[in-house]
């Protein structure tokens, strides 16, 4: 009578381990987009003049690189004057979309720097204006929105 109960005791407890669990495809959806880190891509957007970079932080640095130089560029064509001399790191928080489009959602300055050059943030907006186009960043071979941050230094004399 003991070993009787002994495997029906057994069975009993184990009858959950023969059932079939049902998994929503809704919940492994979820459980998929909980894994995939956002953060980083597959591959960083970039324009047509970085087709020669090959690895993934080659094409970020020419495609960072080209953004300065653009920059660089634009603001070395403006006459900006100053009473005292402006020494800042500005930061552009930037944004592509998935089809591509470039903006800049927030520019970060000193209270002084915005004092001394009350249009700088024009100056950066409209610096981008000439942009050509942007093929954006992929993550599982979809297009995605990216953003980052870009340091611009501003040193006026």
């Amino acid at each position: 009578m003991k070993p009787f109960l002994l495997v029906f005791l057994i069975l009993l407890t184990s009858c959950d381990y023969f059932q079939s669990k049902k998994v929503s495809t809704e919940q492994l959806l979820e459980e998929e987009i909980q894994a995939i880190n956002w953060n980083d891509v597959d591959d960083y957007p970039t324009f047509s003049d970085c087709d020669d970079a090959t690895t993934n932080q080659e094409k970020k640095a020419c495609f960072e690189s080209y953004l300065h130089d653009l920059l660089a560029s634009h603001l070395g064509k403006q006459k900006i004057v100053v009473t005292d001399d402006v020494s800042d790191t500005v930061v552009l928080k930037i944004h592509i979309d998935k089809k591509g489009q470039f903006s800049i959602r927030n520019i970060d300055m000193d209270s002084m720097t915005k004092a001394q050059i009350p249009q700088l943030d024009s100056i950066l907006r409209h610096s981008f204006d000439s942009l050509p186009k942007i093929y954006p960043a992929i993550k599982r071979s979809q297009q995605v929105a990216t953003e980052f941050s870009l340091p611009v230094i501003v040193n006026i004399n």
